[in-house]
């Protein structure tokens, strides 16, 4: 490697010293490759040929042949690339010793001729002429075959998008699903928000936060866990139907399903319910499959989904039930369902009431079985301090998380708006962080005085864009579907 790049810093001195700019930036491009292979891709030779057709493009070097008085190359812009044809009786001696002598592999050069076919009707520049527009000091990685070692794809994501192309085309992916996650959401009469990412306190979820600093107020900030609590403020303030599509941050650990830097779409509407939100996801979902797919059916890492609606439903206590040897009366009591759950090797069992450790124990034993799509109703309230609570059993929430391939995707439930009661669950909230030691967890006084002024009744629902754009591209690792995620840095 590093007689490559002083091999390539003796090129750039060289050329310099010619007086050629090797990053010159005056060359214009008429045409992206994309754009000259679908008008003429399918063009035959003999009318190419007649109708002369002058092409100016630019690109990537990534393929050179040489047959001595004449070479064939391929240019690469974006993931479409083209041949290039140089010979000598074209562009002079002298042209193609300059090109030989000066142009690498990785090198991004500007080129202009008219298009032809080969003998085996490849679609060809025949170059008239050329120009360095960037030197490359580095060469690409293992001779074209991309990297294979799946960190170092990560770490440098530029090299893995110009040598891979199912990884470019997944970020194209994931372009086109947030357009149309916009689309939906603005169709339906959403307003798109934007809210703070710096919090003077935690809130919004139960997360372990970042903190920051600003110097001028000399105030400690917290990278926002949700954006939650001010979505509902908005909803206070007389905005009806709002998203918003952003980043969150939570200090917490990394995996194929978790980064701590995430993309999340939150939306509330109010004088909707949570079972309004359970259509309208299932409406989302298909209308993005069919986006992708042209079909609700797909494969993912072998299996087969479908976000056909309706979506299968099913209560948590059902699952847990079904997927344990509990007994129904078991589930009604506590230290039983303590008992079970110590066995489990689940933390903090002692810490939790019988919401709680219902809930871990789900986690823990059911949700990697939900290949689904499905939707998992009947959540304690004990975990689900911002939900309203079921009318015909206070022991539950109106709330439902959306499973498919055992992972979360969504959660939404019906907003808690009485601000009595949303104090005494913030006030539990608080006193069960600090017996677990968090002293930081506090209770949003500004978001309760906001509420005491009046929250029309709302249904509120988050979904995870990262672990969405996983499912839609057969993505095994969130890593694969974020462009730069948090690595630890290299010794």
């Amino acid at each position: 490697m590093d007689r490559i790049v002083e091999e390539r810093l003796k090129k750039l001195k060289d050329l310099r010293s010619v007086g050629v700019n090797p990053y010159p930036n005056d060359f214009k491009p008429t045409s992206s490759i994309k754009e000259i292979l679908q008008r003429y891709g399918n063009t035959p030779g003999e009318e190419l040929e007649r109708e002369n057709i002058q092409v100016k493009l630019a690109g990537r070097v990534v393929l050179v042949r040489n047959f001595g008085k004449a070479m064939f190359f391929h240019i690469q812009d974006g993931i479409e690339r083209v041949q290039c044809y140089i010979r000598q009786d074209v562009v002079g001696k002298e042209k193609l010793k300059f090109f030989k002598r000066f142009v690498d592999m990785g090198d991004i050069v500007g080129v202009w001729g008219k298009l032809f076919r080969t003998k085996t009707n490849e679609l060809t520049v025949l170059v008239d002429g050329f120009k360095i527009l960037a030197k490359s000091l580095r060469p690409l990685p293992e001779k074209w075959h991309g990297l294979t070692d799946v960190e170092l794809r990560y770490r440098y994501r530029y090299l893995d998008l110009i040598s891979n192309r199912e990884s470019f085309e997944r970020f194209l992916k994931r372009t086109r699903i947030i357009k149309k996650i916009r689309e939906f959401f603005d169709s339906k009469g959403f307003i798109e928000v934007e809210t703070p990412m710096m919090h003077p306190i935690p809130g919004g979820a139960a997360a372990k936060p970042f903190k920051t600093y600003h110097n001028a107020l000399d105030l400690e900030l917290y990278m926002r866990i949700a954006p939650e609590l001010y979505l509902k403020r908005l909803l206070v303030g007389g905005f009806g139907k709002i998203y918003e599509i952003g980043r969150n941050f939570r200090n917490e650990g990394i995996s194929t399903q978790h980064n701590p830097e995430f993309t999340m779409i939150e939306f509330y509407e109010a004088y909707a319910t949570y079972q309004d939100f359970i259509k309208l996801t299932e409406e989302l979902f298909y209308e993005l499959s069919m986006e992708i797919f042209g079909s609700p059916r797909f494969s993912y890492q072998g299996k087969e989904l479908s976000f056909e609606p309706p979506f299968q439903r099913r209560e948590l206590t059902e699952l847990v039930l079904e997927h344990t040897e509990l007994s129904e009366k078991d589930v009604e009591d506590e230290e039983k369902l303590r008992d079970f759950a110590k066995k489990l090797g689940i933390k903090d069992a002692d810490t939790m009431g019988r919401g709680g450790l219902l809930t871990e124990i789900f986690e823990e034993v059911v949700e990697e079985k939900l290949i689904g799509p499905i939707f998992v109703t009947g959540y304690p309230k004990e975990v689900s301090p911002l939900a309203r609570g079921n009318e015909e059993n206070p022991f539950f929430v109106d709330r439902f998380e959306l499973f498919v391939v055992g992972r979360e995707i969504a959660n939404g439930f019906s907003e808690l708006n009485d601000p009595v009661e949303q104090r005494a669950r913030f006030e539990d909230q608080v006193r069960r962080a600090r017996e677990k030691g968090d002293e930081e967890r506090v209770i949003d006084e500004d978001f309760l005085t906001a509420l005491e002024h009046g929250m029309p009744p709302a249904a509120g629902e988050g979904i995870g864009i990262d672990r969405l754009v996983m499912l839609l591209t057969d993505a095994p690792s969130i890593r694969d579907v974020i462009l730069f995620p948090l690595l630890r840095p290299q010794r």
